[in-house]
């Protein structure tokens, strides 16, 4: 059965209008390959990877398989540091330095979360992937028109109409609307206030109205039911995330895979602890005891001191100290391999849409 709209599908030359959310930390290469031989558009996140690193997961992608790849990259501001403000920061987690047996005095690693520049434009050229998408709006313009006059299809999150006219207006091919379920980090870009920030169902059909390019629907889509409403709602495609995750081709830690599958509709948070910017993630315990929205370093440097934290206590099997990244309706997800996850949600939507 054709989809009933096939904007997206024959733009990106897939199959389904499926994509894989790139989950920066929590996939790579071999997630993307399969959910691209399965039909939909694979993603591999950039953010957190070096130039030789980005170099490697694309071509092992490549090795297995040649359909169409989507390469993610952030486009935020590099924050200036604040030594008031970090230094309070460590001061505030020394009680759990200490707890787990860390100098509280001891360096911290820095946090690897590089914005699209020019070393990385230039690369992106050579790799010459099939799409490229943003976050946290797009990089800026001189670089951006080289990527488009590459050839090179774009795609840029929203979270309000603002956001979607402001990214139609500067070219790009599609945009993901992402609701306030969504788990990760909120795309917001022309302001900071999340509380405004509207759900998917409230949102995909505002932005549908605002603009021409195909809205691809993301936050908390996690069975055929989301994709068919989105459908419903007028998006042309679906970014999946949370579902993938349970996959077993996904990357995430034991703890992380512990507590989706324990997940709950009321169990999530937006927080800034993990990384100075807000992010959904299911609720742990520096999120309950600081509070899920604190003073934290800017983005991304609040992630350094919580790194030490983190791996002493997943060396323990806990995630008190791990973002556990998810949207507000993991606890639809199920267990199985990325390509009968896909086979899944494309049969079951495309029954559901076409009322059998």
């Amino acid at each position: 059965m054709p989809w009933p709209d096939r904007r997206f599908t024959d733009l990106f030359n897939i199959e389904h209008p499926i994509v894989l959310a790139p989950m920066a930390g929590s996939i790579d290469h071999e997630l993307a390959a399969e959910v691209a031989e399965a039909g939909g558009l694979g993603s591999i996140p950039c953010a957190m990877l070096d130039l030789e690193q980005m170099h490697d997961q694309v071509g092992k992608y490549r090795v297995r398989t040649r359909r169409p790849l989507n390469l993610n990259f952030f486009c935020h501001t590099p924050p200036e540091l604040n030594n008031a403000r970090e230094a309070a920061w460590r001061e505030r987690l020394a009680p759990y330095y200490r707890e787990l047996g860390i100098d509280p005095a001891a360096p911290v690693p820095s946090s690897n979360r590089r914005p699209f520049d020019q070393a990385i434009c230039d690369l992106l050229l050579e790799l010459k992937p099939e799409a490229a998408s943003f976050h946290f709006g797009l990089p800026e313009p001189a670089l951006f028109e080289r990527v488009k006059r590459a050839g090179i299809l774009t795609l840029s999150s929203a979270t309000t109409v603002a956001e979607a006219r402001w990214l139609e207006a500067r070219g790009v091919d599609a945009i993901i609307a992402q609701g306030n379920e969504a788990g990760g980090h909120r795309g917001i870009f022309l302001g900071e206030d999340i509380a405004t920030q509207p759900g998917t169902f409230a949102l995909v059909p505002q932005v549908v109205d605002a603009v021409k390019v195909p809205v691809i629907a993301a936050g908390a889509v996690t069975d055929a039911r989301g994709i068919a409403a989105a459908f419903m709602l007028g998006a042309a495609a679906v970014q999946v995330g949370t579902a993938f995750l349970f996959c077993p081709e996904s990357k995430i830690s034991a703890p992380h895979r512990a507590a989706l599958q324990s997940a709950r509709d009321d169990g999530t948070a937006l927080t800034n602890l993990m990384t100075g910017r807000p992010a959904r993630g299911l609720m742990n315990r520096l999120m309950r005891e600081l509070g899920p929205i604190s003073e934290a370093p800017a983005f991304p440097l609040a992630a350094g001191a919580i790194a030490p934290l983190r791996v002493k206590a997943e060396a323990a099997g806990s995630g008190d100290f791990t973002p556990l990244w998810s949207g507000q309706a993991a606890a639809l997800g199920v267990e199985m391999p990325a390509r009968a996850l896909m086979a899944k949600l494309a049969g079951e939507a495309q029954a559901l849409l076409r009322g059998s």
